[in-house]
């Protein structure tokens, strides 16, 4: 499984539109002055109040006790399973998950875990392959300690899990002894496209945390929640990994205006999909799946032109997407406009037409 962004030749153009991720985000005007008047103090002390406050709120959001600021989402994933888990258990995700391919071996390198592939469509195992996954516990087989689910599914195309298999997943972690885990990512556009709370999306599992360099716009910082007793741990690790990033308000400052302005207006970011997805539907040979929020899947080898292809002949238009796991992966952000939308469509047909 390869993620390759399109080469960055200097003689091309310069980008005018980037779908390459929502990760590419810059603050908006209001969130630099946010930043700008942010009070602060040492981190590492719990002398600052903005993180306090960011902190604070995710932990409401999520219905946890308690939250601690992170650089990246992916030192939550890599913290929480250090802080669950014990060298050679075994974590079970999708077999596309985060912590799988995007992670770097870290929990297998780190903590001596390894993690239980399951298969299922569209990013997402279902209830009764987690069943068939588990086992007796025996001195024979590792002890199976975590379930974790990605929410939404990146790899799948930006799927939702629907709320009832989250609560059966829940239900046979539980019964099994499991602990749960969500890699909330993305859970705010599960929320904004389902108009299901993030505290009840959340409900049940000891672990969650959202990305607030994704598609609410801050420029670093990740958060995770959970019981008082877990973030006294995932701190202990936090130290072992770098230890706190001291007068950090200035970038929790970012994240509390995300949170104020940015997590509504992920519809729009949700409607820029579909009509990406319609219009490029719409053009002969090109296969698209269908967007559940802002990621739009599609490969255009029907149109006699391969994803690398089209990807480094959208880059020369100064269009800049990625290839991910065979296909163009597209994702819209608060930097994308429906004009920009338009004017992708319009390139790939031309594309496609000349191939």
């Amino acid at each position: 499984m390869t993620y390759t962004p399109a080469p960055r030749d200097p003689k091309q153009p310069a980008v005018r539109i980037n779908l390459l991720s929502d990760t590419q985000t810059r603050p908006t005007p209001g969130m630099r002055e946010t930043i700008a008047r942010a009070e602060v103090g040492d981190e590492q002390i719990g002398d600052d109040p903005s993180v306090n406050l960011l902190c604070e709120r995710v932990a409401g959001l999520l219905g946890k006790e308690a939250a601690v600021f992170m650089p990246s989402g992916t030192m939550c994933n890599v913290a929480a399973t250090l802080s669950h888990c014990r060298p050679g258990d075994e974590i079970l995700a999708h077999e596309t998950a985060h912590i799988i391919a995007r992670e770097g071996g870290a929990h297998a390198a780190l903590g001596g875990f390894q993690i239980m592939p399951l298969p299922g469509a569209d990013g997402q195992f279902t209830p009764d392959a987690l069943r068939k996954a588990l086992h007796p516990r025996t001195r024979y087989q590792p002890p199976q300690t975590v379930v974790s689910v990605e929410q939404t599914a990146n790899i799948g195309g930006g799927t939702i899990w629907k709320k009832a298999d989250l609560d059966e997943v829940v239900e046979i972690a539980k019964s099994a002894g499991l602990i749960t885990h969500m890699d909330g990512a993305r859970l705010l556009n599960a929320c904004v496209a389902t108009g299901i709370s993030a505290i009840d999306m959340a409900k049940g599992w000891d672990s969650a945390w959202l990305d607030f360099s994704k598609g609410l716009g801050a420029p670093v910082g990740a958060v995770i929640a959970g019981s008082r007793a877990f973030i006294d741990e995932v701190w202990r690790w936090k130290q072992r990994l770098g230890g706190s990033m001291r007068q950090a308000g200035i970038c929790a400052a970012a994240c509390i205006y995300a949170l104020d302005h940015h997590v509504d207006r992920l519809a729009e970011d949700h409607a820029n999909a579909r009509a990406l997805a319609r219009g490029l539907s719409q053009i002969a040979g090109v296969e698209v799946q269908h967007p559940e929020t802002n990621l739009v899947f599609f490969k255009p080898d029907g149109a006699g032109i391969s994803g690398a292809d089209m990807v480094a002949k959208l880059h020369q238009g100064g269009v800049l997407l990625a290839m991910m796991d065979g296909r163009i992966r597209a994702c819209t952000h608060l930097d994308v406009t429906a004009d920009m939308i338009e004017e992708t469509v319009g390139l790939v047909r031309d594309i496609a037409r000349s191939a």
